[in-house]
């Protein structure tokens, strides 16, 4: 099992970032989905400490009890290495995702349950503060995994593009806000000066028990979710003026409106979005 902490440092408030976050996943989606792959929503709901769909564990040693719940269903064929898909058998390249959504915390689980059941887990524990990621245990982890984590700064305006992702639309480094004012993230010290600011402390732990693949596997997790991070908060940021503004009401109107949309999607068309090399 390995444990890394990514610290993402924003332009914007934390209540921003909830309407901003919500916004986004919404749209990124869509372009996620297609040609029969992508994103398929099951449930999206209110939960609180009543209604039957509260985590395993208590959401930040029981801090959290009432938020949004979501049931979702990843259709990844295009979206795993060549090998995963050469070894896995037909049908079975499907990821269920369990997230609550207790703003400013949020735990999403992500499992295999049709073919590697326990044998594969991804847990994504993640909070928001109004800092520029100085708080050092975010988490409130005990020691002994505070031995075990490592610490990744992602810099949306500074850090290499992977070629794939390269969107002459999205770069932070150009972009300016009309609504707000915002950017553009210019040197190496924007995250040190930027008003307003906060920070996304995202502690993912990963496991993969497969005899000879689960190191390698466990390192593309880890990538793969580096590169997701970093592409979905450059999005964010250039995606401020349709986002700013809006309400949490706003938002569930757009995800109804988007489940149906993405129901559409994943039947027709092409497969789009972060797809794998096949080698």
């Amino acid at each position: 099992m390995i444990v890394k902490e990514f610290r993402i440092v924003l332009p914007m408030t934390v209540d921003e970032y909830q309407i901003a976050q919500l916004y986004s996943v919404a749209k990124a989606s869509k372009d996620e989905t297609g040609g029969g792959d992508g994103v398929e929503i099951i449930r999206n709901e209110p939960f609180t400490s009543t209604t039957g769909i509260q985590p395993v564990t208590p959401l930040c040693n029981g801090e959290y009890t009432n938020g949004q719940f979501t049931h979702k269903i990843y259709h990844i064929a295009s979206k795993v290495p060549g090998f995963i898909r050469w070894l896995a058998p037909k049908g079975s390249l499907e990821v269920a995702e369990e997230a609550w959504n207790a703003f400013p915390y949020c735990r999403t689980v992500l499992t295999n349950p049709g073919y590697m059941k326990k044998n594969f887990l991804i847990k994504i524990e993640s909070i928001h503060l109004p800092d520029r990621g100085e708080t050092e245990n975010a988490h409130g982890l005990d020691e002994l995994t505070l031995k075990k984590r490592s610490i990744v700064i992602i810099d949306i305006a500074n850090d290499l593009v992977d070629p794939r992702d390269i969107n002459q639309n999205i770069d932070p480094t150009t972009y300016k806000s009309v609504k707000t004012g915002r950017g553009p993230l210019i040197g190496p010290d924007w995250q040190k000066t930027c008003q307003p600011v906060m920070c996304c402390y995202k502690l993912v732990t990963a496991e993969f028990k497969w005899y000879g693949l689960q190191d390698r596997v466990e390192n593309i997790i880890f990538n793969g979710e580096k590169r997701l991070f970093f592409k979905f908060h450059r999005e964010l940021f250039c995606w401020t003026d349709e986002w700013y503004g809006l309400t949490l009401n706003d938002i569930r109107i757009l995800e109804e409106k988007t489940k149906k949309e993405l129901d559409d999607q994943r039947n027709t068309g092409v497969v789009r979005g972060m797809m794998e090399e096949s080698h």
